[in-house]
């Protein structure tokens, strides 16, 4: 947050007349201010949060999918799945965080915000590849970072650290193929330096 930035409480108070009952919950914290909205009234906010005079947030500059399930290591009640994304407003100097939780774990869906900010589309689509979310709407919602015969959405939580299958290229056959994964899974425990003058400095005692 820069010098010249709007207050987080006051920025608070304008987020709030715009979107009145729209608003699920809204929080300051370390000088951020997070919003939560449902999922059914998310396209209705994401056009107040860009069009209202009190906010004009008209950079959509991050938009990513978390997972919830296990949160910090304990069991999450709640749902499981979030879209997340960071709005600007270049001409209030203001920033704000907005959370959509979506009802449906099994089949986590969304509407696609292209249509408010174009700079969603490949921010979506990499949403849909690593979590299996989907934007209702999306003109183009396809693989972006993974290869289009990859199975599964790698930054789930119950995705397998070796994943389901490997590629490689085959001399004999001359082209890629692909097989199941032959990585046989082991935990590493880095080893711990305990020297006391390790690097040259004076352990503090």
């Amino acid at each position: 947050m820069t010098e010249f930035a709007v207050n987080p409480v006051v920025l608070q108070e304008r987020v709030a007349r715009a979107l009145g009952d729209l608003l699920q919950s809204s929080v300051v914290r370390l000088g951020e201010l997070t919003l939560v909205v449902k999922a059914e009234d998310y396209h209705k906010v994401v056009l107040v949060l860009r069009d209202h005079p009190e906010c004009k947030f008209e950079q959509m500059i991050d938009l990513c999918g978390v997972d919830y399930s296990t949160y910090k290591n304990q069991p999450w009640e709640g749902m499981r799945f979030c879209v997340v994304l960071h709005l600007l407003s270049v001409s209030l100097n203001q920033r704000v965080r907005l959370k959509v939780f979506l009802p449906d774990d099994e089949a986590p869906m969304l509407r696609s915000v292209c249509d408010v900010w174009s700079s969603a589309n490949w921010f979506e689509r990499e949403a849909f590849d690593l979590f299996g979310i989907v934007f209702e709407g999306h003109e183009d919602l396809r693989r972006i970072l993974t290869d289009y015969g990859f199975i599964g959405h790698p930054f789930r939580k119950d995705f397998p650290m070796s994943g389901h299958v490997e590629m490689r290229y085959d001399a004999e056959q001359r082209r890629v193929v692909y097989q199941p994964v032959t990585i046989e899974p082991r935990e590493i425990t880095p080893r711990i330096i305990r020297e006391e003058n390790y690097g040259g400095l004076q352990q503090a005692r």
